[in-house]
C-alpha cells in the first residue's frame, strides 16, 4: 500500500468547557436524583481504567479547571508498577477534565462520566487516548464519511473470592447457565437500559463461566465511553450478587480467552460503502479499500488490540479469535470478519475486527482500526482476495500471516509501524512500548499456567 497523506497527530481537538449555569444546573439535578458522588474515567495505556471522585458540588472543577494528576497516570502497569519514559515520569502535571455531556446517573447515589487530558493552560494533551480517538473520528467525518462503531465484549463470573465455580457440566451458549445467574444478568440488562446503554443481546458464552453482551452501534467516542461504562455496570452488579468478573484476555489456564471485537460501518451521503457496489457482496471501492488498509495494518497494530503479557494465550488459532490476517464473510477465524448486508442484518453490512480483547483500551483499538481502514481508503489499497476456508488450514498455501501472539515480536511490530505512529501519534505508541514492554520484561518467564491468577482482574473495575 503506498503512503497516504494523513496525519491525524496535527488536527485540532478540544472537549468544550461548559459554562457556569449548566455547571450548577448539572449539579442541581445530580443532587435531586441522589447523586453523593461522580466518578470520572480515563482508560490508559495498559488498559487500566483509572478515575477521580467528587462530590455534586465539585462538579464545576472538574469539568472546567480539571483534577490534577501526575503524566505516570498513562504508564501505570497491571502489577502496580510504573513504566517511566523519558515524558512520563515524577515530573509535571495533568488536568483530568469531566465531560458533562457524556455524564451518566447510575444507581445507588453514583454518576459516572469519561474524562479527556489537558495540561495547565488548557491544551489537550498528546497522550490523551479518547481525545485520539475524537481526532480519528473527526477525520474520517471531514472526508464526508459517516462512520458508526459498535463492541462486543466478553466476560467470566466467579465466586467473590475469584475462583470459578464448579458447575458440572457448561452448555455453550445454553439457558442453564443462564438460569443459574438469572438475578445477576436481569439487573445487568435493567441497569444498562436505565443507563441508556440498551444492550442488544447478552447471552452465555462458550467457555464455563463465559459471558457476552452486544452494545449497538454509535459513533466511535460514544461507543467507546459505553464499553467502559458497561464495565462499570457489571462489575457493580457483580459485587452485588456475591460475584466478580473477570474482563481478562485469557483468566483461567487450561480456558478460553475472552474477546472485545469492534463493528464499523462507514457510509457517504447515506450510501453504505460496504454494500451496493459492484466487489463481492457488493462490496464499494471505498469499502474494499477500507478493508484493504486494515488487513495490511493488522500485524503492525496487534499491540494495541490486544498486546497484553495474557494476549497471546488467546490469539490462537482454533479460539475464534482472529489470529490470521486476512478477511472473510462470516469467517470465525479471520481477523476481519465481514457480514453481508441481508434481511437477517438489521444494520447492514459492516465490518468486525476480532483480535480486539478487553486488556487494550477501546479508545485506542477503535483509533487504531478507524485510522488503518481511513489510511486504507486515501492510499486506494486493493481488497485482498477472501479467504472462505478456516485460514489455519490455507495460511502456507495462500502466504497468509498469522497475527503476532508473542509479546516480545507484537511490540517490535508496533514500534516499527508507521501507520501506528501517524494514527496514534509517537507519544502513545511508546507508551503502549512501555506498559507493555514492562509486562514481558517482569513477567515473561513466568509459567505461562501461573499469568491468568495473577491478572485476573487487572482490567475489570
Amino acid at each position: 500500500m503506498r503512503s497516504a497523506t494523513i496525519d491525524l497527530v496535527s488536527i485540532e481537538r478540544a472537549l468544550p468547557v461548559p459554562g457556569t449555569a449548566a455547571l450548577d444546573a448539572a449539579a442541581a439535578a445530580l443532587a435531586d436524583r441522589g447523586v453523593r458522588m461522580v466518578a470520572g474515567t480515563m482508560v490508559n495505556n495498559a488498559g487500566l481504567t483509572l478515575a477521580k471522585t467528587v462530590s455534586p458540588d465539585r462538579l464545576g472543577t472538574f469539568a472546567r479547571a480539571g483534577l490534577g494528576a501526575s503524566p505516570t497516570w498513562n504508564v501505570f502497569c497491571i502489577d502496580g508498577g510504573i513504566a517511566f519514559t523519558p515524558d512520563l515520569g515524577v515530573v509535571g502535571d495533568m488536568r483530568l477534565r469531566l465531560d458533562i455531556d457524556a455524564l451518566v446517573v447510575l444507581e445507588g447515589g453514583l454518576a459516572w462520566a469519561p474524562i479527556e487530558l489537558f495540561d495547565q493552560a488548557g491544551e489537550p494533551l498528546p497522550i490523551d487516548a479518547r481525545g485520539r480517538l475524537r481526532q480519528v473520528q473527526r477525520d474520517v467525518e471531514d472526508t464526508g464519511l459517516e462512520v458508526l462503531a459498535g463492541h462486543e465484549l466478553e466476560f467470566v463470573v466467579t465466586g467473590a473470592d475469584g475462583e470459578a465455580f464448579a458447575r458440572p457440566g457448561w452448555t455453550p451458549y445454553g439457558l442453564g447457565p443462564v438460569i443459574d445467574h438469572e438475578a445477576f444478568l436481569a439487573d445487568v440488562l435493567t441497569e444498562s437500559d436505565a443507563a441508556g446503554l440498551g444492550l442488544e443481546q447478552l447471552h452465555a458464552e462458550y467457555v464455563s463461566g463465559q459471558f457476552e453482551f452486544s452494545l449497538p452501534p454509535a459513533r466511535p467516542v460514544q461507543a467507546a465511553d459505553a464499553t467502559v461504562l458497561a464495565r462499570l455496570i457489571v462489575g457493580r452488579i457483580a459485587r452485588r450478587h456475591g460475584l466478580r468478573a473477570s474482563f481478562s484476555p485469557f483468566p483461567f489456564a487450561g480456558g478460553g480467552g475472552n474477546g472485545a471485537h469492534i463493528h464499523f460501518s462507514f457510509s457517504r451521503n447515506g450510501e453504505p460503502v460496504f454494500s451496493g457496489g459492484d466487489g463481492p457482496y457488493g462490496i464499494t471501492a471505498e469499502g474494499g479499500a477500507a478493508i484493504g488498509g486494515l488487513v495490511e495494518a493488522l500485524p503492525g497494530i496487534q499491540a494495541v488490540l490486544g498486546g497484553s503479557i495474557l494476549s497471546g494465550a488467546r490469539l490462537q488459532p482454533g479460539y475464534w479469535s482472529g489470529a490470521f490476517a486476512c478477511w472473510g464473510r462470516e469467517n470465525r477465524e479471520a481477523a476481519v470478519r465481514f457480514l453481508e448486508a441481508t434481511p437477517g442484518n438489521p444494520y447492514g453490512a459492516n465490518v468486525e475486527v476480532k483480535p480486539v480483547d478487553p486488556s487494550a483500551n477501546p479508545y485506542l483499538s477503535s483509533a487504531a482500526i478507524l485510522g488503518a481502514a481511513l489510511e486504507g481508503i486515501r492510499a486506494q489499497a486493493a481488497l485482498p482476495d477472501e479467504v472462505t476456508e478456516n485460514p489455519a488450514d490455507v495460511a502456507a498455501e495462500h502466504g497468509i500471516a498469522q497475527l503476532p501472539s508473542a509479546l516480545a515480536p507484537a511490540l517490535e511490530a508496533l514500534r516499527g509501524s508507521e501507520i501506528a505512529s501517524r494514527v496514534l501519534g509517537p507519544e502513545i505508541v511508546a507508551a503502549i512500548g512501555a506498559v507493555r514492554g514492562w509486562e514481558l520484561e517482569h513477567h515473561g518467564e513466568t509459567a505461562p499456567d501461573d499469568l491468568p491468577a495473577r491478572f485476573r482482574f487487572a482490567w475489570s473495575i
